[in-house]
């Protein structure tokens, strides 16, 4: 997973992009209504506060622009905000010469008239005295005459400190949601696959991509990974449960006829009690089998020369074979291959292995077995010239009670359990096994770590 596509950068990049938002907005929007003119009402600000910017910018214009630039600016900021200023001498006219209404001329009388007065306010016709002082002119009053009809959210928040901060703990409110959103719709997605998952739809997956994506994805897939693994094993689980009363049914119903029998002929009975004792070793074997197919924890307390042990299999499927044409071939690049095992565990597999291959191999046929030291550990190949498997079976081979051909399998007493015992003990050895197809036959090959070791 790249960097850039963690959760945890988005996150993170995902915050603090909000933060500077917020911080930015703030300080814009700030600046903004600072520099607007104030609004119609002037007592709604406290007199002892400092005028706004734009009234202090818009004085220094008026202190310092040349004579020639005032009319110009003075047009400026009535075109853009509907605000008239007058530039009043001691006299009452007009700096500029235009026609000041009587207003006007008594709002500057009143500044004029209480001494040490920085300004005077009006707010009934939106009127503001405060005094300035040019160069060419001397001492004057500039009075402003604001709009009465000017926005109220706008004037609102322009003159409400409380109201901008709690608008923009709304925003950011908001934002935040949304991304939150966003960030956890995946993990909702989960929350509620995983309930149907445990109500028993377990064919319940997510929608995501094969590949890359943040931490949700890997989640996601990694949910959908389990999600395939449980329906598979209790699947299985249903059909080993099936193939299990289907096993135990006919040696069973065989045991019941062989005691109705010695019953009804008791001349006979040695030969049904016979019958009854090699159906009850058939039950004890498959019990057994059964037992060891779904064994769990073992020890690893003993140590195991593969070359010997495979040696010694191979010699006596040969003996088994003879009459048939059969014959197991064995060669090996290493003198000795010690793997930790437990009691007879791997006696047990490999017997099965070669079992399987003698079983299906052709008459007058001979299968290969092989050891070759790699890093690591051992790789065991079994090669047989049969007639192979089903692709589309290769991996079923290893199921409880998989038959390939369940005719044959039978007729040879078979039960499908030797290569499910087989594969579990591998995995208990650290191991791994898979079988494949050759054009000519079938091949197991078998994976098992030296000790101190792990098969990848």
């Amino acid at each position: 997973m790249k960097l850039w596509s963690s959760l945890f950068v988005k996150l993170f990049i995902a915050f603090w992009l909000v933060t500077i938002a917020i911080l930015g907005s703030w300080q814009l929007t700030s600046n903004y209504f600072e520099s607007q003119p104030p609004g119609p009402r002037f007592s709604d600000r406290d007199p002892g506060t400092p005028p706004n910017r734009f009234i202090l910018r818009t004085l220094y214009n008026l202190e310092n622009l040349s004579l020639e630039a005032l009319p110009n600016q003075l047009a400026k900021i009535q075109r853009a905000h509907d605000i008239q200023i007058y530039l009043l001498k001691k006299n009452g006219n007009d700096l500029l010469g235009g026609k000041v209404p009587q207003k006007i001329r008594a709002m500057s009388n009143e500044l004029r008239s209480t001494p040490r007065k920085s300004v005077a306010k009006k707010s009934k016709g939106g009127l503001s005295a405060i005094p300035i002082y040019r160069q060419d002119a001397g001492a004057l009053t500039a009075v402003f005459k604001f709009p009465q009809h000017r926005r109220l959210i706008v004037n609102t928040l322009s003159t409400s400190l409380w109201l901008r901060t709690s608008l923009a703990v709304l925003i950011s409110g908001l934002i935040c949601f949304s991304l939150s959103r966003v960030m956890t719709s995946r993990l909702k997605d989960l929350q509620l696959a995983s309930r149907r998952l445990a109500t028993g739809e377990l064919d319940t997956r997510l929608q995501v991509r094969d590949r890359g994506g943040d931490e949700t994805d890997e989640l996601a897939r990694d949910f959908n990974s389990m999600a395939k693994q449980l329906q598979e094993r209790i699947g299985a689980q249903k059909r080993l449960l099936v193939d299990v009363s289907h096993e135990l049914r006919s040696p069973l119903s065989r045991l019941r006829v062989a005691l109705a029998l010695a019953q009804e002929k008791p001349e006979q009975r040695h030969e049904y009690l016979h019958r009854i004792e090699q159906e009850t070793e058939r039950l004890e074997y498959l019990i057994s089998q059964l037992l060891s197919s779904q064994a769990q924890d073992i020890t690893l307390d003993i140590r195991i020369d593969l070359v010997a042990l495979l040696k010694q299999l191979c010699a006596d499927a040969n003996f088994e074979a003879q009459g048939t044409g059969k014959h197991f071939a064995f060669k090996t690049n290493t003198i000795r291959a010690e793997v930790d095992s437990s009691k007879d565990l791997l006696h047990k597999i490999f017997d099965n292995i070669l079992r399987n291959a003698l079983q299906h191999t052709k008459e007058k046929s001979e299968v290969d077995v092989s050891i070759t030291s790699i890093d690591g550990g051992y790789q065991i190949t079994v090669e047989d010239q049969g007639q192979g498997v089903p692709e589309n079976d290769l991996n079923r081979i290893f199921n409880e009670f998989y038959r390939v051909d369940s005719a044959r399998s039978h007729a040879s007493r078979g039960h499908g359990l030797g290569l499910a015992i087989a594969k579990r003990g591998l995995l208990q050895h650290g191991g791994r096994v898979a079988a494949n197809n050759t054009g000519t036959g079938l091949i197991i090959t078998v994976h098992l770590p030296a000790p101190g070791k792990s098969v990848l």
